[in-house]
């Protein structure tokens, strides 16, 4: 029994690391400016996590087998453990957690804390159960006021968002459904919820950051390849979570003015 529980989680570990040393279960390719810092990081991870994943389960298996019940074997005694490995293995494994974190939390912060660059495309980002909008401020730069009271997610558009048709500002700003970003542009991002926590997640532009009812989150990220990326709900909101999904549209400068400039003509 003890061998055939030894091949067993032996089976179990190598076949796992397998399937991750061949990146069959791995990110999409990256399209945005911090893909590459991400995904070396994500590398190193899973580099000095499967050592020790490998070296534990390893010997587990061995443990297990070693020690198995045998007609031979002797009484059973017990260890209350060794102090000084403890301390040793706690000290190792928070340097490790630690320092993994330190230097992952670097592009986040970035993102967070640094102001974006000159000329910045802005973008609105509304999550409710269980769509996302997008609202762009048009020409004069500014975005309209909005108002609870005045959303009606069942409309769709401004009224799903709330905007006040009485205020100047608003009367430029696009709402839509489908995200539209330049390429090779900075994005100044403003993320909202309306109802329940929600998290906007482009796997493809390795960004992904919570929208908290009441706040009003600001990030920022370059995409770097013209595509069709798709846009998930990351953390789970209701019923209609599944659902909750959109496209990103990275477009040539060109075609974004031309989008951007058809939206707002179909506001006038």
């Amino acid at each position: 029994m003890g061998l055939a529980l030894l091949l067993l989680i032996w089976l179990i570990t190598l076949a796992s690391t397998y399937f991750f040393a061949a990146k069959t279960w791995w990110l999409p390719v990256g399209a945005a400016a911090s893909a590459g810092f991400i995904d070396r990081q994500f590398t190193l991870t899973f580099i000095i996590m499967g050592i020790v994943f490998l070296a534990a389960q390893l010997g587990l298996g061995y443990i297990v087998w070693r020690y198995r019940t045998t007609p031979s074997s002797p009484p059973v005694s017990y260890s209350h453990g060794n102090t000084t490995m403890e301390i040793v293995w706690t000290g190792l494994t928070a340097v490790l957690f630690i320092g993994l974190t330190l230097m992952g939390s670097s592009v986040w912060a970035s993102q967070r804390f640094d102001a974006a660059e000159a000329g910045a495309v802005q973008v609105e980002v509304t999550g409710m159960q269980f769509a996302w909008y997008f609202r762009y401020p048009g020409p004069d730069g500014k975005y309209g006021a909005t108002s609870v009271k005045l959303m009606d997610p069942s409309a769709g558009g401004e009224a799903a968002v709330g905007l006040n048709p009485s205020d100047a500002a608003a009367k430029d700003d696009v709402v839509t459904g489908t995200m539209y970003l330049p390429v090779n542009r900075e994005v100044d991002l403003s993320l909202r919820a309306v109802d329940v926590i929600h998290s906007f997640f482009v796997p493809n532009l390795r960004f992904k950051q919570d929208a908290v009812p009441g706040l009003n989150i600001h990030m920022h990220f370059k995409p770097t390849a013209i595509g069709e990326y798709e846009i998930a709900c990351a953390e789970l909101c209701g019923l209609g979570h599944y659902k909750m999904h959109g496209i990103v549209h990275v477009v040539s400068q060109e075609s974004f003015d031309k989008w951007l400039a058809a939206r707002e003509a179909e506001k006038q």
